[in-house]
């Protein structure tokens, strides 16, 4: 499918950006930028921008950057089309269709859009049956019952599902598969259609822009679910996977819960619908749980967007705590802080904020380091008035303690654990290091691991690889050139002998060489821009402006004069398109740096940069695969081109 360009630019004037992207991470406004963590990589300090009245996104610390489509595309995995129609259906445009003869015919995004109408007509359905309906009196007596009166169901948009086989089918007339494909019904072995949801209390699941894309169900107390003659059924049910909802990604409560999130830096985690809104009951809403699995890997890519501080306010049996095993990992990898919430009594936040909402929040401002909660639950199991009592539990206490990678922080739960089991320090420290070094604690969580690794941008990787073994190369003849010894200028301005150092071996080098033996190779896109080095520069500058060698070096000062002498006995057997790629690579690099500086301090440097950078990458990615002859090759050298004019 085509779409034209009339219809994309449409699209992108229609989109607020800000909002946009304000869906998956935090922005705090900067004068006339929002700023806020790069959602592609992991980083501690806002190195993110959007201009909003340029509508172009960049990052400065990984270079990301684009227009309101790219970020669709990046932040969701999705193709140029499906995120034009998503972007265009978010603004109410409608956009004209040509089918391409041998394309893709666009139908993802068309069937998407039908999914989110299918499942927001539900929502609203299951909402106005549990508010009005006869049926639903049981449901709203067990909402009521657990402290969620009609204000709390309008808030969240509950709903009830009723115990009837299709139902939900045959009111909203929703074709089988939109039905099927939504997680909203099935075929079942008789071969007919029946809604997933029966007799169950519905709680609608939004993504963080507020798009109903999932159901939450729970069974009312006592039904056990052998109505209608089913089997037992467990007490919640979720709405399997599907085209609009990823279980690791989404997290409920997060479309209400992001303004308070932001604004506090802080975001509670629960492990059930009811617990989310018993916080937001008890004044703290910014409570969010995921969706009938474990606190995964992908949920706090999304939430290290909002806030560095997550709170995990689970049960207090041991499935609750089990979901925090990775804790450290996490705290290392998204650069956030983890605390735990003790909840008083074994009680779950739900029960607690209906009986004590104070006690519920002033749990949650209670909430300490992971490792903490441990160490004192440990040190709360203990008896600790006899001796046994008190090894055991230093023991149990240093087997928890050696878990964690920071050498310092273990040393501080030491200290504690000594004092309360009346154990001397150096004893335990001798006991923990033979702990560590029999492999009680993981190897992976060196020094190191801790340290940031910084991703290398496009082809950094690639281009260091072969510019080193070309270096080598260069190194070698720059150092037998030097036992040469220096000779006498043409011009007879005095000695010519350069010191090596002064040759900066590498691409910039190899083509002066490449000017000086093989210039028809070379002469179209060697320009002075390209070079780094001072002195590469004027060397270059001299042979430009001169007809022949003896010219450029009769007419050049001492050091140039020296330098291009000695690469005329220098011959290279490099590859001229390997040595202008690299060359044109470096030079682009620079004067993206130099761009980046600039628009830390201006708006229109800021315009250029964004506008300038994806394909400034992409040309750089197709300079690495392809010959000098290339399109991006020219491309490249017209653009600096254009740079040196503009700063001139």
């Amino acid at each position: 499918m085509l779409i034209g360009e009339e219809d994309v630019a449409n699209v992108r004037a229609a989109t607020d950006l800000v909002a946009l992207v304000g869906e998956h991470l935090a922005l705090k406004r900067q004068g006339r930028r929002w700023v806020g963590l790069c959602p592609f990589h992991a980083e501690t300090t806002p190195s993110f921008g959007v201009n909003p009245e340029l509508g172009f996104y960049y990052c400065f610390g990984c270079q990301a950057s684009g227009d309101a489509i790219s970020f669709l595309r990046a932040i969701e995995h999705l193709d140029f089309v499906d995120a034009v129609e998503r972007l265009a259906g978010r603004a109410g445009i409608s956009i004209a269709r040509e089918e391409a003869s041998s394309g893709r015919q666009g139908g993802g995004s068309r069937q998407r859009a039908r999914l989110l109408e299918a499942m927001e007509s539900a929502v609203a359905w299951y909402h106005e049956r549990l508010l009005r309906h006869p049926d639903a009196a049981p449901a709203r007596d067990y909402l009521q019952s657990r402290g969620f009166g009609e204000e709390e169901v309008r808030a969240f948009r509950l709903g009830w599902a009723p115990d009837d086989w299709d139902a939900l089918g045959r009111s909203l007339k929703l074709p089988e598969d939109i039905l099927s494909g939504a997680g909203l019904g099935f075929v079942n072995r008789l071969g007919r259609i029946q809604d997933a949801f029966r007799g169950r209390v519905i709680f609608p699941i939004f993504d963080p822009g507020g798009r109903a894309v999932a159901l939450g169900g729970r069974i009312l107390p006592g039904a056990g679910g052998a109505a209608g003659g089913r089997a037992a059924e467990p007490k919640y049910k979720n709405s399997a996977e599907t085209a609009i909802y990823s279980k690791r990604r989404i997290l409920y409560g997060l479309n209400w819960a992001k303004a308070n999130v932001v604004e506090t830096g802080e975001v509670i985690v629960c492990e059930g619908y009811t617990d989310v809104m018993a916080f937001f009951g008890a004044g703290a809403p910014r409570a969010v749980a995921t969706c009938g699995t474990a606190l995964g890997e992908d949920h706090l890519r999304v939430l290290k967007s909002f806030a560095k501080r997550v709170v995990l306010a689970y049960d207090a049996d041991s499935a609750g705590q089990a979901a925090a095993e990775r804790v450290y990992e996490w705290e290392r990898r998204h650069e956030v802080d983890i605390a735990v919430v003790a909840l008083p009594g074994g009680s779950d936040p739900a029960e607690l904020g209906r009986r004590d909402p104070q006690a519920l929040l002033a749990a949650v401002s209670a909430a300490r380091p992971y490792l903490e909660f441990r160490v004192d639950r440990m040190l709360s199991l203990a008896a600790l008035d006899t001796v046994e009592g008190r090894v055991k539990a230093a023991e149990a206490a240093l087997a928890v303690v050696v878990e964690h990678p920071n050498e310092m922080v273990r040393d501080q739960y030491l200290m504690t654990v000594a004092g309360h089991c009346r154990v001397p320090p150096g004893q335990l420290r001798t006991i923990m290091a033979r702990g560590i070094a029999g492999g009680a604690t993981s190897q992976s969580f060196g020094p190191g691991r801790w340290s940031r690794r910084r991703d290398p941008d496009d082809g950094q990787m690639a281009d260091d690889g072969r510019s080193s073994a070309r270096d080598g190369r260069g190194s070698a003849r720059d150092g037998r050139a030097s036992q040469d010894g220096g000779h006498g200028s043409e011009n007879g301005r005095g000695p010519a002998a350069v010191p090596a150092a002064r040759l900066a071996p590498g691409p910039g080098t190899e083509a002066l060489r490449l000017a000086v033996h093989r210039p028809h190779e070379v002469a179209d896109l060697l320009g002075e821009f390209l070079f780094a080095d001072d002195l590469q520069q004027r060397a270059f500058r001299a042979l430009a402006s001169s007809a022949t060698l003896h010219q450029a070096i009769s007419d050049a000062d001492p050091e140039v004069a020296s330098l291009l002498r000695r690469l005329a006995l220098e011959d290279t057997e490099a590859d001229a398109s390997d040595v202008i790629n690299l060359l044109l690579g470096d030079a682009v690099r620079r004067a993206l740096e130099a761009l980046e500086a600039d628009a830390r301090r201006s708006d229109e440097s800021f315009a250029q940069l964004a506008r300038d950078a994806t394909w400034l990458r992409q040309a750089l990615s197709e300079l690495r695969e392809a010959p000098v002859g290339s399109a991006a090759a020219p491309r490249l050298v017209a653009w600096l081109r254009d740079r040196v004019k503009e700063q001139s």
